[in-house]
């Protein structure tokens, strides 16, 4: 009939205009699912820091461990503070020879398993809290660094190796290092290790000869041994310069030269901090 009215439609309210359904499907296949923002990883310019961040603080590290371990060896009679594998061999040395400092290196062994299990449970303490515990250790170390240091001087010149002041001294650069042993394994492990550079050496060796091998194409065997490489290069050159910087700044400063150490370790406190 001409006048009739159609009768209106009981889905057509339910039913989204064509525009608003196709602008929310555009929204949502806007974001693919292998991006940053739909996983929730941090975006590239974060991944970058992060990077960043990492390579200051495996440099850093090296660096105060080579210094540390040559600045103790000369001024402690041949004890190595962060290197227990090192007074091993000095001791059975020793053994068969008529030298002196059995006392000191048999000691570093305790000394050091009690500063790791120390280290361990701060770090469970403040994991409890919610409290990222890296710049704590830092800050540890870097307080037993201060003690070596200061005790050091105090107590300069040491008479002898096996000699009470030469052994409270010693057990606190030992200490002070198993703190830095111990945060490269409970914070840092992703790192190449900073303490021993026998590992770095051997995987860099075996990485560069990959990727001559392989070439260094990107999702490749060889691309991925690029990138080990670059984590332990870094690393080995940090521990060699400390090392160098350790046995002139002893030979030149006494313990003072250990300033240097514990300034470093202070301005990595903050690259810590900003990770939590």
């Amino acid at each position: 009939m001409r006048g009739a009215v159609a009768a209106p439609d009981p889905g057509a309210a339910e039913r989204p205009t064509a525009p608003r359904e196709f602008l929310a499907l555009t929204a949502r296949s806007s974001i693919p699912a292998s991006s940053p923002s739909a996983k929730g990883v941090a975006s590239p310019p974060a991944a970058g820091s992060r990077a960043r961040r990492d390579l200051a603080t495996g440099i850093g590290l090296g660096f105060v461990a080579g210094f540390v371990d040559a600045a103790g060896f000369v001024a402690l009679f041949g004890l190595f503070t962060s290197h227990v594998t090192g007074n091993f061999v000095l001791i059975g040395a020793e053994l068969v020879s008529t030298s002196s400092g059995v006392i000191a290196k048999l000691l570093a062994l305790p000394a050091f398993v009690i500063a790791v299990a120390a280290t361990r449970l701060i770090a469970l303490a403040l994991e409890r809290r919610g409290i990222a515990p890296l710049r704590w250790l830092l800050g540890l170390q870097a307080l037993l660094l201060g003690l070596f240091c200061g005790v050091g001087l105090a107590l300069t010149p040491l008479r002898a190796a096996d000699g009470l002041d030469a052994i409270v001294v010693g057990m606190l650069g030992v200490a002070a290092m198993g703190v830095q042993n111990a945060i490269a394994r409970l914070s840092l492990a992703h790192l190449a290790a900073t303490t021993v550079m026998t590992v770095n050496v051997t995987q860099a060796v075996i990485d560069a000869v990959d990727v001559l091998r392989l070439g260094a194409a990107p999702g490749g065997a060889g691309a991925a041994a690029r990138g080990r490489l670059g984590r332990m290069l870094p690393a080995v050159a940090a521990f060699a310069a400390g090392a160098v910087a350790g046995a002139f700044g002893v030979a030149a400063l006494s313990f003072g030269c250990l300033a240097l150490p514990i300034a470093v370790l202070a301005g990595l406190i903050p690259l810590a901090a900003r990770e939590t």
